[in-house]
């Protein structure tokens, strides 16, 4: 008998009867009266953790498990396990899991949960099809969802390639991961259709149920059209992926990651424009739990717009301090740097801006590319060429491509320094000489040189760089013309043994009829030629008298007064006056007695002579 003259087999009744109607509460309270009977009931404590997970008091189940470790350990694995993971504590769950004796279908189940959420997609996508290989039931499905996350994460995050794994796509859950993973491959036109696909099969399926409201489905609705909008930002469609974003925010779903997402993304469109509406989007990310709901890219992508955000709204603090934390979260990370970087230079402290990018270079050699783009940029800011063009010769990377050499012989010829500029071109001809011999981009380097060397005077020089290019092609006239030019300043007998290779001046020739040339199209002026008219349209040359009718003599203007015609005109007449042989300047005339200066009454000479 328990306390209160309740027998325990009633009790039992009663927890039996609860969790059959799913009333755990009342369950909890009969099994408490049964504990208080027999403490160590491992039946009772089984069931009460059941019915506290049910209730989501994950936490107080934890509390029991532990406190009753020695009597129910083995039994309750999955329990414990499961509350750690929900309680975010997935590294306890996983080494909960790994533990177990015996690994169950549902522990399965929870190890691939598990294993998403610490992002070992390897793992977990091994963990899943061999679920779905080995069992059969009702949750097929969902385990097949599951793994179709599992692809999609792998192809966005980690850029893997996309695996088909015969995987249906019979659900809309099913249709957006495979739009998603379409996403990571940038195939974002079959991406976006794709998710029309899955909404339209959303619509279909809630469409069903009598319970769902139209807000009710527009709230499911709510993820699928956010990934639109974000594929529509990656086409450049801004407009309408905002007014797509802004439809979501107004929905105030409750999923704290979308939302999180979503705002971030508006941010990212606002850019240094529309910071108000930032500000208050900004407020979105920072909701209790975001940081469970969300990859780690997708959380550093948020702070660094956070950062951003605090640069472009001139909190210089902020700015820093969220920075610095993000460079001592992601020490090799180019990102926290280069934003301190640019509220440095906002603050015009340019010298310190480099100084910063020069520690991160020396301390993280592999991310340093990027680094060292921007460390020349405020170089050229500052006025310092030379400085830059050492800097962008340093990143091995980039040193010998076709734009990096174009900008080093453009800045080094600005310098005047066209040494520098030709060794350049002689490294980056030597690299692909060495690589890609014969290729065009090695070709194109060769000419350039040439054309370079030659613009400069330096004919010497341009002579082994043109016969290389002859070389290859000795029909190319325009090479051998050069070649010819050149080697005439060096060694005349080369260049004359050369000019035989020149075609002849028959073959030059061009014959062109230039009557047909001047009436074409393409032609500038087009001569015109008078129409013969016969007939009625003829023009009448004669009076009904018979008599000629004579030309129209032009008027003659009318000559200046004082004009004598047979007087011969000043040949300097067309001249300014004072560029003519006879101007003597203007005569200068007597200057007036001032008058109103010296004594009262008296002009100034008499004023000089007193």
């Amino acid at each position: 008998m328990a306390s209160g003259g309740v027998s325990v087999a009633s009790l039992w009744t009663e927890v039996n009867r609860c969790g059959q109607n799913g009333d755990f509460t009342r369950a909890l309270k009969a099994l408490t009266r049964i504990l208080h009977e027999n403490r160590d009931d491992v039946t009772a404590l089984h069931c009460k953790i059941v019915c506290l997970v049910q209730n989501g008091s994950f936490k107080e189940a934890l509390h029991v498990i532990n406190t009753h470790s020695k009597t129910i350990t083995s039994d309750v694995v999955f329990e414990k396990a499961y509350c750690e993971y929900r309680l975010n504590r997935v590294e306890n769950a996983l080494k909960t899991i790994e533990a177990a004796p015996e690994q169950t279908d549902k522990l399965k189940e929870l190890y691939g949960q598990v294993l998403y959420r610490m992002e070992r997609y390897d793992d977990c996508k091994s963990v899943y099809t061999d679920l779905i290989r080995n069992s059969q039931d009702e949750y097929e499905e969902e385990r097949k969802t599951n793994l179709a996350a599992v692809v999609a994460s792998m192809s966005q995050w980690e850029e893997a390639p996309l695996e088909d794994l015969g995987l249906p796509e019979s659900t809309y859950e099913l249709c957006y991961n495979a739009a998603c993973a379409l996403i990571g491959q940038g195939q974002l036109t079959e991406s976006l259709n794709k998710l029309r696909q899955a909404e339209e099969l959303c619509r279909v399926s809630l469409a069903d149920d009598s319970d769902v409201t139209e807000e009710d489905i527009e709230s499911e609705l709510a993820v699928i059209h956010s990934q639109m909008a974000y594929v529509m930002q990656l086409q450049g469609r801004t407009d309408e992926a905002l007014q797509l974003y802004n439809q979501v925010i107004k929905l105030k779903p409750s999923d704290v990651g979308l939302l999180a997402v979503t705002a971030n993304n508006i941010i990212t469109i606002n850019k240094d424009q529309n910071v108000f509406d930032s500000k208050k989007k900004v407020k979105l990310t920072n909701a209790e739990g975001v940081e469970y709901k969300l990859a780690t890219k997708q959380l550093q992508a948020i702070d660094f717009n956070k950062a951003l955000l605090a640069m472009y709204t001139n909190q210089a603090d902020q700015c820093r301090k969220l920075s610095s934390s993000l460079q001592s979260q992601n020490p090799g990370h180019p990102r926290p740097v280069l934003i301190q970087v640019a509220q440095l230079c906002r603050e015009k402290q340019h010298s310190r801006a480099i100084e910063l990018l020069q520690q991160f270079s020396d301390q993280h050699p592999e991310s340093a590319s990027g680094i060292k783009l921007t460390m020349a940029q405020l170089y050229l800011i500052q006025g310092h060429v030379t400085k830059a063009c050492d800097v962008l010769r340093s990143i091995e990377e980039f040193k010998h491509k076709s734009g990096m050499v174009s900008a080093l012989v453009t800045m080094y010829s600005h310098e005047e320094d066209i040494d520098s500029a030709i060794e350049v071109f002689k490294q980056a001809i030597k690299h692909y000489q060495t690589e890609q011999p014969g290729s065009a981009v090695h070709l194109a380097l060769v000419r350039e040189a040439a054309n370079y060397k030659l613009k400069y005077g330096r004919k010497k020089e341009a002579i082994s760089d043109l016969e290389q290019l002859w070389k290859q092609n000795t029909n190319d006239i325009h090479t051998l013309a050069q070649l010819i030019s050149a080697y005439s300043l060096v060694d005349t007998d080369k260049a004359k043994s050369l000019s035989k290779h020149l075609p002849s001046v028959d073959m030059l020739a061009l014959k062109v009829d230039v009557d047909e040339l001047e009436n074409s199209i393409a032609a500038t002026y087009i001569r015109k030629k008078a129409a013969k008219v016969t007939g009625e349209n003829a023009p009448k040359e004669q009076t009904q008298e018979g008599e000629i009718k004579k030309k129209k003599k032009k008027k003659r203007g009318k000559l200046p007064k004082n004009c004598d015609p047979k007087a011969t005109p000043d040949p300097e007449r067309w001249l300014p006056m004072k560029e003519r042989s006879y101007y003597r300047g203007k005569k200068k005339g007597k200057k007036k007695e001032q008058i109103g200066k010296g004594t009262q009454g008296t002009t100034a000479g008499a004023s000089a002579e007193l």
